[in-house]
């Protein structure tokens, strides 16, 4: 891959596996995806975590990325949304198990974003449409994940405050 610097051609190498945006630089939303997604794997460590030790798992990259998210700035729906199909993808999980780490999720993603006085109206947007884009690969309806999704979020932000029950939600 090659960009124009300085009116002279250089090249850039990029990794495997990482996707480009139009600009010739990594997207943000595949790399969260695809950090989230591994971390998560990873955490796991394959099909056999379940109940408390997969949420803390889970608690741990969810927060980071999230905290992440909203310290960079700028529009929190597409990081959100990547958070969300990371969770899924690297959990592996469906059906109730998929359910209950996309309500602990969405959760954490709002709590943080409360925390962190991020924009919870974008946030839980992000939340919803990962949610949506995941349901097929969690075995649900759409609808029964991002109700769960939404529930989660409301979770969350309530428990980061009363303040935050005031802001644009």
């Amino acid at each position: 891959m090659t960009e124009e610097k300085n009116g002279r051609a250089g090249h850039r190498p990029s990794a495997p596996g990482v996707i480009l945006s139009a600009s010739g630089y990594p997207d943000r939303f595949a790399r969260i995806l695809n950090t989230v997604s591994r971390g998560i794997a990873t955490s796991v460590g394959g099909p056999g975590l379940t109940g408390a030790p997969l949420l803390e798992a889970v608690f741990d990259v969810v927060a980071v990325a999230t905290r992440e998210a909203v310290e960079r700035g700028g529009d929190l729906a597409p990081p959100t949304k990547a958070i969300i199909m990371g969770v899924v993808r690297g959990s592996g999980a469906t059906k109730g198990a998929a359910l209950q780490i996309l309500f602990h999720a969405a959760r954490i993603i709002l709590h943080h974003t409360a925390r962190r006085n991020g924009k919870l109206a974008a946030a839980i947007k992000g939340v919803i449409l990962g949610s949506i884009a995941s349901a097929r690969a969690m075995g649900v309806e759409p609808a029964q994940a991002a109700s769960t999704a939404a529930q989660g979020g409301l979770a969350g932000a309530s428990e980061a405050g009363p303040v935050t029950m005031g802001r644009a939600m």
